[in-house]
C-alpha cells in the first residue's frame, strides 16, 4: 500500500525561512531511516505558496491565481510517499517524524489509489 504523507505548512515555511541546522539534521536522519527500512518512495519540501499558482476550472472557464494563498495551516509544505503494509504502519512511521522545536505540527496521511481502483 502506498500512502502520501502531507506536512502542513506554517508561517515560517510560508515566509521562505530556512529551518535551522538542528531541525534539518533530524529530518535527514528520519529520511535515512525510511530509506534503510525500504519504506520511502519519494520525499520533497515545497517552496512557499507565494511562488506558486492555482488553476481553477469552473463553469467551462479556467482561472489562474498566483500565490500566496490563505492560511498557512491549510497549505502543504512538503510530502513523503511511503510503501507500507497498512495504514497503521504508515501512522507508526509518521509518529517518528522529528519535531525538535516541540511546536504544533500537523501531518495528513492519505492512501494512494492503485492503478485498478481509480481511473479518470
Amino acid at each position: 500500500m502506498r500512502f502520501m504523507i502531507l506536512m502542513k505548512s506554517d508561517e515560517t515555511a510560508e515566509a521562505g525561512v530556512r529551518r535551522d541546522e538542528h531541525v534539518i539534521g533530524a529530518m535527514v536522519k528520519y529520511n535515512e531511516a525510511l530509506v534503510k527500512a525500504g519504506v520511502l518512495l519519494a520525499a520533497e519540501g515545497l517552496q512557499p505558496s507565494s511562488k506558486g499558482a492555482r488553476v481553477t476550472f469552473a463553469g467551462g472557464r479556467i482561472r489562474v491565481t498566483d500565490g500566496p494563498f490563505g492560511e498557512a495551516k491549510e497549505l502543504v509544505a512538503g510530502f513523503w510517499v511511503f510503501q507500507v503494509k497498512s495504514k497503521e504502519e504508515a501512522i507508526e512511521w509518521v509518529r517518528r517524524i522529528p519535531n525538535p522545536g516541540g511546536g504544533t505540527m500537523e501531518i495528513e496521511i492519505r492512501q494512494v489509489f492503485d492503478g485498478t481502483e481509480f481511473m479518470l
